[in-house]
């Protein structure tokens, strides 16, 4: 019943004028800046070409791209998640899906994972443009899944955490700009946390609040680095956030 779910969400999503247009923003951003910085790169290659191991066209066209979609991951997945419950409540059709012989655990990772999906084809689409070089030049696969690995990462912890606002409100855009007010304060509020307790020596408390900062967990991906530290913090926020999403809505099932 997980898959049912996730494959209606995930058709819901491709019916939605609103998901297309973040669809086609999307592109044209990502498109944008990854033809400017292979432009760059081109300008550069003389000087490249000079240095005795210079780094290729992964490192300064693909990395940077990667680092683009997760800066607009921030703001994407909080509109397309805002509808996931939300939505459900406001058009009073929660109670229905309740009714239906589903546990509460089934509703959050279908539409969870109907989400992922969606994200998943903006992840893939990016990942063929740095692909379409191939010909031409040679890739750093290594750095290139490292990539695909961290921004997979990242899409699900948005993801979890939208999906949890939006099980607190009926308003689809209070949910939206809701998760990007959570996830912003995660991003200032995780790095400086950080820093401050890594300052004063407290190493392990410092370790621990970068749970909490699910860009810092990216960026060893960004550089090649499979981080077992950075993929634990990452599965940790996913994990804590759907289950928080499923305790608050057994506790209105609950409430009636």
């Amino acid at each position: 019943m997980i898959f049912t779910i996730a494959g209606k969400e995930l058709k819901a999503l491709f019916a939605s004028p609103l998901a297309w247009v973040v669809l086609t923003g999307m592109q044209f951003i990502i498109g944008y800046g990854f033809l400017k910085r292979l432009d760059d790169f081109l300008q550069i290659q003389p000087q490249l070409s000079q240095m005795p191991s210079p780094p290729g066209v992964t490192e300064l066209v693909a990395a940077p791209t990667f680092a683009t979609v997760a800066a607009v991951l921030l703001f994407a997945v909080p509109l397309l998640a805002m509808r996931l419950i939300a939505e459900e409540y406001r058009n009073q059709t929660m109670v229905l899906l309740m009714s239906a012989p589903l546990s509460i655990t089934e509703i959050v990772l279908g539409k969870f994972l109907g989400l992922i999906a969606f994200l998943l084809l903006i992840i893939g689409l990016t990942a063929l443009m740095p692909l379409s070089l191939a010909g031409g030049t040679r890739l750093d696969y290594g750095l290139l899944l490292s990539l695909v690995a961290g921004l997979v990462l990242l899409a699900a912890s948005f993801a979890a955490v939208s999906l949890y606002v939006s099980c607190l409100t009926a308003h689809p855009m209070v949910a939206a700009l809701g998760a990007f007010g959570v996830l912003l304060a995660m991003l200032l509020m995780g790095e400086t946390a950080g820093d401050s307790l890594r300052a004063r020596g407290w190493h392990v408390p410092a370790a621990l609040a970068q749970v909490l900062s699910p860009v810092k967990n990216f960026e060893p991906f960004g550089k090649g680095l499979i981080d077992t530290y950075a993929l634990a913090c990452s599965l940790l926020l996913t994990i804590v956030f759907l289950a928080l999403a499923i305790r608050q809505l057994d506790a209105k099932r609950l409430r009636g």
